[in-house]
Order: structure tokens, then sequence, then C-alpha cells
């Protein structure tokens, strides 16, 4: 009789091949759209932790504010990131997505979704249902978790 995998050992495996697509996913739209992977990912941070200064982006990301602000100035230039005055402090600048950042990014997150329509089509019903219950149940206790 074979043994049935614990549930850590089939989510690890789920994990593994979801990231390897969606990481794979987002280097091949990073290329499509001239941006690096660095600054894709700065994107990110921008869209889910909102506005912040060159500082929290080097802090993030364990670089130095010069790379950071090198890193950046490609964004504005591109349109996808503008620099306001901070209301706080005059001195600092802070970084917001545009509407043309959020955009891209959308885009960007239609294309991994995609790969997960995909998935779907290859499950029964039933199937989806438990995967729908399952996952349900992860997502709560996760943000249990970061509380």
């Amino acid at each position: 009789m074979t043994k049935s995998p614990s549930a850590s050992q089939s989510l690890r495996a789920f994990m593994d091949v979801f990231m390897h697509r969606s990481m794979r996913g987002w280097s091949q739209f990073a290329k499509g759209t001239g941006l690096s992977m660095p600054q894709v990912s700065i994107l990110m941070q921008l869209h889910h932790k909102g506005a912040c200064g060159i500082s929290t982006i080097g802090e993030r990301f364990d670089i130095s504010n010069a790379a950071a602000s090198q890193l950046v100035e490609k964004l504005v230039q591109g349109g996808y990131v503008n620099r306001e005055e901070d209301p706080n402090d005059r001195r600092s600048k802070l970084l917001n997505l545009t509407p043309k950042g959020l955009e891209l990014l959308q885009e960007g997150m239609e294309q991994r979704h995609r790969w997960l329509d995909g998935l779907l089509k290859n499950l029964s019903t039933d199937e989806k249902s438990k995967v729908s219950e399952a996952l349900g149940i992860l997502t709560e206790k996760a943000k249990e978790v970061d509380r």
C-alpha cells in the first residue's frame, strides 16, 4: 500500500510548480516590457504597499539608495512611477504608481492568471470544489498568521 503524501508535502510540491511557472511568467513579461525583474518588483511593491520613498525601496530590496534610485529612474522616465513631494517632509519625495504603471501590472497579472485558468480547465467539477475549499482554508489561515 502506497502512503499518501502529507499536506505539507503536497503543498510544497504545488508551490514549487506554481512558483517556477509564476516566476518564469513574470520574467517573460518583464523582458517583453523592457524592464528588469527588480523594476517589475518595485512596481509590485508600490501596488501592494503604497507610496514610499527611495530609502524604503532600498531597505525592502536590500540595495543601496543609489541602486534603488537608478532602478526607479527608468520607471519614472517610462511613466510607470511618479515622484511627488512628501507632505510630511518637503525635502523627501514619495514614489507612486501611475495609471500606466498599474495598467502594466494588471497586464502582467492577467498573463500569470491565464496559466491558472488553463490548469482549472483540466479539473473536474468535484476537483474544483475540493481545491476551492482547501485554498479557502489555507488563505484564511495565512491571513491569521500574517496578523
